[in-house]
């Protein structure tokens, strides 16, 4: 079974999270900041990953710490239940429209990490820094070993750009890491 769990206290957030890469797309998420909730919730249902989330944070700063930290857990979770990554697909990349807007993600499971993030997104999403939404994917992104590139192709509503991204990143997820073969993806037999 492809299943991680993660628990991360520091003197700014307190994280208990639970992934299962082969799920069904349910989760339980609370982060205490609503709209990471949502971007969560919809990566677990078009993902297919299973995800239960907690997450206690110093938001009466900022929801950066929560954001930035909740990436980190996942990307360690995401990176555990990965294993020795034998027969994955590895690589994925969608293009996702969310109304008048569309993001391009493409990803590797390379073991390298990396943040390629083309378009910064700056202003309020409600209550919640559309800037965030990078720092959450760097997270991720580097605690998981994975390569990610976003482009926003077609901006417009600033939800509707941060959903477009999170629903590409989330079908890129889906598709790297089915089981495809029954070796490592790599010339070099190891990732």
């Amino acid at each position: 079974m492809r299943t991680a769990e993660i628990s991360r206290k520091t003197r700014e957030t307190d994280i208990s999270l639970k992934l299962d890469l082969d799920g069904k797309g349910l989760n339980s998420v609370d982060t205490g900041v609503g709209f990471l909730n949502h971007m969560l919730e919809l990566l677990s249902v078009h993902s297919g990953m299973d995800l239960q989330i907690k997450c206690t944070g110093d938001i009466d700063v900022d929801f950066h710490h929560s954001v930035e930290d909740v990436g980190i857990c996942l990307g360690q979770a995401f990176k555990t239940a990965l294993g020795d990554k034998k027969g994955i697909a590895r690589f994925a990349d969608r293009i996702v429209p969310m109304d008048e807007c569309a993001a391009l993600v493409a990803l590797d499971i390379s073991g390298r990490p990396y943040l390629n993030f083309e378009q910064k997104l700056s202003g309020k999403i409600g209550e919640f820094d559309a800037e965030l939404v990078e720092e959450f994917l760097r997270a991720f992104s580097f605690n998981a070993g994975v390569n990610l590139y976003v482009q926003l192709l077609k901006g417009g509503n600033m939800h509707h750009e941060a959903e477009a991204i999170f629903k590409a990143f989330a079908k890129c997820v889906q598709d790297a890491v089915k089981i495809v073969s029954d070796s490592v993806p790599s010339s070099k037999g190891v990732l």
